[in-house]
């Protein structure tokens, strides 16, 4: 009998276990498949969560021992966290050398799997490569990460291109969309009631979604940047629903920051530590619009045609459909931002949107492609392919 061939993917945060879960699904349910979920980075951190919880009551099973998250809310901490990481993907590796290993999106968490694997030559394949965030070092890490990979799911033709751009063979490069997508179509949302009920806000009130994370690339500049955001907030009148920040340098003086702002206002604001993949999508269903400055909103919101206040520099580059608008920080761009996108005018124009990454169908394509591309030296030797010289 024929052995099945094993995929590692690695999750570091809630960011990307949501990604993930369509296509943990799609080869879980694969007999040729043997899925081995790597967890670590944020999912062990008790600030945020911790959301293993959610990986846990999805029913899958993790490897124990790879637990990071940086001991100080600063540059050291996340760099000195990196290290321990790398040890101790290093470790299972060698115990247990995968046939693929699935790595996800820009987290600089995510280097630590991808530089234990380079040594055992395992083969990698990279989901969300080509993207650009001009605001964030998860630039760099992105970039890093697709040119340590084998493979390429991308999730619009853009990026593909990008990845392209960057010399690497175009068989290698298979733009499905995004995974994100798949799922949220054709699942069953709760009624407004319902979720109202559930997170303890007022059905007749309508609400703003809002996720903040740091600017990575503008570090010391948070605390202004939250305070503006809350005074916009606070200015519109409308009920909250905040979730943490990602655990990146900053997160803790942002998250304490939105616990003082639910703690003002008990009956109008509430604050998640961690929503978990489904409850988001459920309100991103229901919110009258999304304010912050997440992926999420670029890059899942236009399939709910949900208007999108997407504040600062930190989506730069990004490729945006048309329910986002952008604002700088300053409270009173937040504030037209938010009126904006809560005008009825502006919601009906976004009938039939289209979302540009993707018809919520990637995962079964990339799990087929993790399954049937023969693991051999083609795979392994990676040629970089020169652009035509300009005249």
């Amino acid at each position: 009998m024929k052995a099945r061939r094993c995929i590692a993917v690695a999750t570091v945060a809630r960011s990307d276990f949501g990604l993930y879960q369509p296509l943990l699904e799609r080869i879980a349910a694969d007999p040729a498949l043997e899925l081995r979920l790597l967890v670590s980075g944020a999912h062990f951190d008790p600030r945020f969560g911790p959301t293993v919880r959610e990986i846990e009551t999805a029913g899958y099973a993790y490897e124990p021992g790879l637990a990071m998250h940086p001991e100080s809310d600063d540059a050291a901490g996340v760099a000195q966290s990196l290290g321990q990481g790398v040890k101790a993907f290093a470790q299972a590796f060698g115990a247990r050398r995968p046939d693929l290993l699935v790595l996800l999106g820009d987290r600089t968490e995510m280097l630590a799997p991808a530089l234990a694997a380079l040594p055992f030559n395992i083969p990698q394949a990279h989901l969300y490569g080509g993207k650009v965030t001009e605001g964030a070092i998860d630039e760099r890490v992105r970039h890093a990460l697709t040119k340590m990979s084998h493979l390429h799911f991308v999730s619009c033709q853009a990026y593909a291109e990008r990845v392209l751009q960057m010399g690497e063979e175009p068989w290698r490069v298979f733009n499905y969309g995004s995974p994100g997508l798949d799922r949220i179509h054709g699942r069953q949302r709760p009624s407004r009631e319902a979720l109202c009920k559930d997170v303890g806000l007022d059905p007749a009130q309508p609400f703003l979604l809002v996720t903040f994370h740091p600017v990575t690339l503008e570090p010391g500049e948070q605390d202004s940047q939250v305070a503006a955001l809350l005074q916009a907030l606070e200015q519109s009148g409308l009920a909250v629903v905040a979730t943490y920040p990602n655990a990146d340098a900053g997160s803790v003086r942002i998250a304490a920051s939105l616990e003082a702002f639910a703690a003002r206002y008990p009956r109008g604001v509430r604050l998640l530590r961690n929503a978990g993949s489904r409850l988001y999508a459920d309100l991103m269903a229901h919110a009258v619009a999304m304010v912050g400055n997440s992926s999420s909103g670029i890059g899942e919101a236009p399939s709910f045609e949900l208007p999108v206040v997407n504040i600062g520099s930190r989506q730069d580059g990004a490729i945006k459909a048309a329910n986002v608008i952008d604002v700088g920080y300053a409270a009173e761009e937040v504030q037209a931002g938010i009126r904006r996108a809560t005008d009825s005018a502006f919601r009906a124009g976004l009938r039939g949107l289209r979302n540009p990454y993707g018809d919520g169908n990637a995962s079964g394509r990339i799990a087929a492609t993790l399954r049937d591309t023969p693991l051999d030296d083609r795979l392994l030797r990676k040629k970089f392919v020169d652009l035509p010289l300009r005249a």
